[in-house]
């Protein structure tokens, strides 16, 4: 299948199976290079989209797709929501029982996968690896493949392997993806993962739903029972800290005051963890307190805020971790505590570790891109894209620094007192104590020091104990300052950078930080439910049935339907089938499965409420293909007016002038079980029939049809005990030709 056939039969699947009218950004180009058997290299922030570029592939070309993800929890969570849509998919891991982990492979051999998910450790086994090597595989998608980076957040050693993928099937496609990678990290993916010939798509790295903030810590539990109290009192969030305790305790002081809070950490049990996990991923309105443990892979799409109570280790960290707020595109808060604290934990935390030095240089490097985003007079967001080489980026209006501009002034005079200061008492003092002796404070440990009578006590009052130390803070990030992380914080001077300033030979501006307590201009109303009390009575209606649906899965109620789903319901109120197709989010499967229980809710509530005056027309019909009223998404790569693929139209074709099935194999260099399943297509088409297809005697057919009726029609494994009946005697694609000519009989 070419490009462009790849590009065109992908919208109507799209449309078809995921409801959705139009791709976003550079997914069509993606699918389409990737279906048309190209490897690609995929940059696209969180919410992108980025699972549908391989996802649609698989569904196109012919065999099943192997997903390489790092976490359990994604693997779960996207096989959910792929399963809620009518897809074959399944994942391989610890939480399956033997015989459950056998009836996956054995669906894998049998071809009746759409989709598998496997984390690396269990693909890198010489097992798995033969047990591929039995299969038919349309391709590899190696999803968050920033893990390669050995200098990442989140590196992953398995990942470094990953390259046996080209070097064992050098012919199938694969495609790298995630949302966080600079261009080191990009040329280190290219190069381990050996990816130099892979087409590369670079999408924009912003988010323009989320609102960046960055906060002077002050009392940071109680400026975040505030966020929450005046901006998400309802709603769903993370909650970032450093240390397992500080989660912990964070968790019970929400809880203490009116919030769902749970803690989520690797000291806890796993059972503990799964559970809290749960309750997360299913509920409404709940929070999770985690370290960094918790979040990579995590698909719930209406997180509305992202808060941090300590500052992460690097703008990449903190870009993924914030990352998980506003999937679904509505408004969503990126909410961070800042203290001149947290700098010296983690550089005590880098100087501390095990690793190399040229490491330490690297995540000292990082560390002090973050200081310069927290310190910024400029458009945060400016600063983040920055980072990742998106430059020439309008300021967004939509981060603290534009919704309320910082005033700069020229600080040369306010940081030369700063500097003394240090310098005057020996520099072995932090930024608490030296703001002390500015503002003449004589305490029992000042006084015990002598530092009463140094030059530089007192000279400070100009400035209140806050100011200073936004001072000291944006001296560290300028660089003028380095935290002796050996001498329990103590701030020293780096002398080539502060001797000009010293001596008045360098001016140096600051930032004024504004008065947040009485500032409201930056603060977001909370958003979800519409104002209106008619539209918010259908509202908690529609959430109310997307939980009882939900509960009868055992599923979390996003993958039945997001947010972003209800809201076209309140906002174009469709009063049938046709009309409820044309909502975002309605493919034939969900369409089938929950449409006559929603147009009853909205029903209902028309005949309680009536019907608003002023309703918005429908969205333009999405593409579909004529006659799906029946149609499943498993039935891969179908489309055109016959609903056949032009890989299988193709063999059709060669079947028709006389070619057998191994001459066609040979031809178009496939196996003779992809070439039996394109004629079980055929025949379930009406295409061809079952005697032009399979060389097969009457008493042959019978004795497979036998089989096949022998097998309990609900069983996940249709061809299998048919097959081991038959002692293996025919192809796994003989027989389900056999079993679509019966199907097609019925």
């Amino acid at each position: 299948m070419d490009a462009t056939t790849a590009a065109s039969s992908a919208l109507e699947v799209l449309s078809r199976t995921f409801g959705f009218p139009n791709f976003r950004g550079a997914q069509e180009q993606i699918i389409g290079h990737v279906a048309g058997g190209g490897d690609a290299l995929v940059l696209m922030p969180t919410g992108g989209g980025k699972s549908l570029c391989y996802q649609i592939p698989a569904l196109l070309r012919d065999g099943t797709g192997i997903v390489v993800s790092p976490l359990i929890a994604l693997m779960q969570d996207q096989v959910q929501a792929l399963r809620q849509l009518g897809l074959r998919a399944a994942f391989l891991n610890s939480t399956l029982a033997l015989d459950e982990q056998r009836q996956v492979e054995q669906r894998l051999l049998a071809g009746e996968l759409d989709l598998l998910y496997v984390a690396p450790e269990r693909l890198l086994t010489e097992r798995f690896l033969s047990l591929l090597d039995q299969a038919q595989i349309a391709l590899f998608a190696i999803d968050e493949a920033h893990c390669v980076s050995q200098w990442g957040h989140d590196f992953r050693p398995e990942y470094v392997q990953l390259n046996i993928l080209h070097e064992r099937w050098p012919t199938v496609p694969r495609i790298a993806l995630t949302a966080t990678a600079d261009s080191p990290t990009r040329n280190e993916i290219v190069t381990r993962l050996d990816l130099g010939r892979a087409e590369q798509f670079v999408s924009s790295f912003d988010r323009p739903n989320i609102r960046y903030r960055i906060v002077e810590k002050q009392n940071p539990r109680q400026q975040l029972l505030r966020f929450l109290r005046e901006e998400h009192p309802n709603d769903a969030g993370i909650v970032y800290c450093l240390s397992r305790r500080r989660t912990e305790e964070t968790a019970d002081f929400l809880a203490a005051n009116g919030f769902p809070a749970l803690p989520y950490h690797a000291g806890l049990s796993s059972e503990v963890r799964r559970a809290h996990q749960a309750e997360f991923l299913n509920g409404e309105g709940v929070i999770i307190c985690a370290t960094i443990a918790f979040g990579m892979g995590i698909d719930k799409p209406d997180v509305r805020f992202v808060a941090h109570l300590d500052l992460p280790k690097s703008i990449e960290a903190y870009y993924q971790e914030t990352g998980r707020a506003g999937r679904d595109g509505l408004p969503a808060d990126a909410w961070l505590t800042y203290g001149l604290n947290d700098v010296v934990t983690l550089r005590r935390l880098i100087e501390d570790s095990e690793a190399d030095e040229r490491f330490k240089r690297v995540e000292l490097h990082k560390l002090n891109a973050l200081l310069g985003l927290c310190e910024t007079t400029r458009c945060r967001r400016q600063v983040l894209l920055d980072y990742f080489g998106e430059t020439g980026t309008d300021a967004c209006g939509n981060c603290d620094t534009c919704l309320t501009p910082v005033e700069c002034y020229d600080g040369t005079v306010v940081a030369q007192k700063a500097l003394s200061c240090i310098y005057r008492t020996e520099q072995r003092f932090g930024a608490g104590y030296l703001v002390n002796v500015l503002l003449g404070k004589a305490d029992a440990r000042i006084r015990r020091f002598g530092h009463d009578r140094v030059s530089t006590f007192g000279i400070g009052t100009e400035l209140s104990a806050e100011q200073w130390k936004s001072v000291y803070r944006q001296l560290v990030a300028a660089g003028l300052i380095k935290v002796d992380v050996e001498g329990h914080g103590g701030l020293q001077l780096n002398w080539e950078r502060c001797r000009p300033i010293l001596r008045g030979e360098q001016r140096i501006d600051l930032r004024r930080d504004p008065d947040r307590k009485h500032n409201r201009g930056e603060r977001r109303e909370p958003t979800p439910a519409p104002a209106d009390p008619e539209a918010n009575a259908l509202w908690e209606r529609l959430r109310a049935r997307r939980r009882t649906l939900a509960s009868e899965q055992g599923v979390p109620p996003y993958t039945v339907f997001q947010d972003a789903t209800l809201r076209e319901l309140v906002t174009y109120r469709p009063r049938n089938r046709d009309e409820l197709g044309r909502i975002s989010g309605f493919g034939v499967a969900k369409l089938q499965r929950y449409g006559e229980a929603l147009l009853a809710e909205l029903q209902a509530h028309e005949a309680e409420h009536g019907r608003p005056a002023q309703i918005p027309e429908l969205p333009p019909e999405k593409l579909r293909r004529q006659g799906t009223a029946s149609a499943t998404p498993a039935d891969k790569g179908r489309v055109g007016q016959s609903g056949l693929s032009d890989t299988v139209r193709t063999t059709l074709q060669l079947v028709r002038s006389g070619a057998s099935v191994d001459e066609i194999a040979r031809r178009r260099e496939l196996k003779p079980t992809t070439i039996y399943t394109h004629l079980a297509r055929c025949i379930d088409e009406g295409e061809l029939a079952l005697r032009d297809a399979v060389a097969l005697s009457d008493y042959e057919i019978n004795t497979i049809r036998y089989a096949l009726e022998q097998v309990p029609a609900d069983s996940p494994m249709a061809l299998k005990p048919a097959y081991e009946a038959l002692n293996g005697e025919y192809d796994y694609g003989v027989l389900r030709c056999v079993r679509a000519a019966m199907e097609t009989a019925n």
